[in-house]
């Protein structure tokens, strides 16, 4: 689960490295779970009689050498093991295709490379397999530290387990992180507040604190529509994130995305890359990617499925069941989506240069002025203004403020439809 904007950096204004370059990723998705928490409405799945791990090692790497073949060259700067729970897979078949991908593209010095695991005590017992395989960060689904909220929220592990797989994954892995959920029905800040101490008194350099949410289709969703089901809302809800804003930023580890906090250094690689809209591929039943192909970026699915997915890797040497080019405007509108997330902003000159739009300066201003967003200022010619039509006041990026943080789907909105070709 590694997902606005952080109160500790909220006065400071955009950071001027927004523009870096993002990289180049790997993510590799195992779909399959020990059990399906009621939450959940991932692409997992269970398999009570197990599934033939070397039979899908074989796909994994027949779809990396597909993929490969379409985005040739590109240097992996970050590598991520999700799912599902991909701490089922034996580290034997982690290593063999971390190799795989080695063989095929070539590795940055210092990769990050991250798997994703459930704190239970047999998965546990996988890490230093994990780490000799070649991971070297760890992010531990603990979700609550205490056992009746894990149990309300389905997962098989105790409270007792998460601590000591968070004291091993400190002791095997260069940097680790784990997630909370909150707002749970029936939390009070009181309760979270405490929940919140024990939980920085046992991390490193990283944490994700997701808000929970109700997503159609799952257990939860019908427990809510039943009327079985209540979680935190309006100023509850509003209080619980002031809360873990504010004692996070105390600690050391701002937010620098919506739902992930972190010191200085300590961020995630592989989803800054997202958040800045690099390139990645996607490896494994229901992956997504996007992918530079003949000069122009698609977006890349895979069948949902494993056995179906699995099918069709043996017959094709793929699963890829969507690849489309994506036009200037759907790119602009991803590129919002997605930077607009992170506290660092959206460097606009980027999204001008790569799909030729930005948002309207007058829209950008105005914005400001209501205090929805943060603009930094850069030379003319940026965001469809010049200097005598701006005054001067040429947008570099844009984040949101923290009055904006709570309205991010309608700033994301208001800008989609405000766009200018430059």
């Amino acid at each position: 689960m590694e997902g606005a904007e952080q109160e500790a950096m909220a006065r400071t204004g955009p950071n001027r490295s927004v523009g870096r370059a993002p990289g180049f990723g790997v993510y590799v998705h195992w779909p399959f779970c020990a059990s399906k928490c009621p939450y959940c409405d991932f692409n997992s799945h269970v398999r009570a009689g197990g599934i033939d791990e070397a039979r899908f090692l074989a796909a994994y790497q027949r779809e990396i050498v597909h993929m490969a073949a379409l985005s040739p060259g590109r240097p992996v700067s970050s590598i991520f093991f999700g799912g599902g729970t991909p701490s089922l897979m034996a580290p034997a078949t982690v290593a063999v295709i971390l190799e795989t991908i080695s063989r095929h593209w070539p590795l940055e010095s210092g990769a990050e490379i991250t798997i994703e695991a459930n704190p239970s005590s047999v998965e546990a017992s996988c890490f230093k397999g994990y780490r000799a395989a070649g991971i070297n960060r760890v992010s531990l689904g603990v979700q609550s530290l205490h056992d009746a909220e894990l149990k309300a929220l389905g997962r098989l592990h105790s409270a007792d387990e998460a601590r000591a797989a968070i004291e091993i994954a400190a002791a095997t892995f260069e940097r680790f992180s784990f997630d909370l959920i909150y707002a749970r029905p029936g939390q009070t800040v009181a309760a979270w507040s405490a929940e919140l101490d024990e939980a920085l008194a046992l991390a490193g350099g990283h944490l994700s604190l997701y808000q929970l949410t109700i997503e159609d289709g799952t257990p939860f969703a019908a427990l809510q529509r039943a009327g079985k089901l209540q979680v935190p809302e309006g100023g509850t809800a509003h209080d619980l994130y002031e809360l873990t804003q504010e004692k996070l930023a105390a600690h050391g580890l701002p937010a620098y995305e919506i739902s992930n906090h972190a010191r200085g250094g300590e961020e995630s690689r592989h989803n800054l890359l997202y958040w800045r809209y690099g390139a990645y591929a996607g490896i494994g039943a229901g992956a997504h990617g996007r992918l530079v192909i003949g000069g122009k970026r698609h977006a890349m699915a895979t069948e949902r499925n494993p056995e179906r997915w699995l099918q069709l890797v043996e017959q094709h040497g793929h699963g890829v069941i969507e690849r489309c080019p994506l036009s200037p405007g759907e790119q602009a509108d991803e590129m919002l989506l997605m930077g607009l997330r992170l506290r660092q902003g959206l460097d606009v000159q980027a999204m001008a240069e790569m799909t030729g739009l930005a948002p309207k300066l007058a829209t950008l201003l105005a914005m400001a002025d209501e205090g929805l967003l943060e603009l930094s200022h850069a030379p003319p010619a940026i965001c469809g203004g010049s200097s005598s039509s701006s005054g001067g006041r040429n947008v570099q990026s844009i984040c949101a403020s923290r009055k904006g943080r709570f309205l991010l789907n309608r700033i994301i909105l208001r800008l989609s439809q405000n766009l200018l070709a430059i």
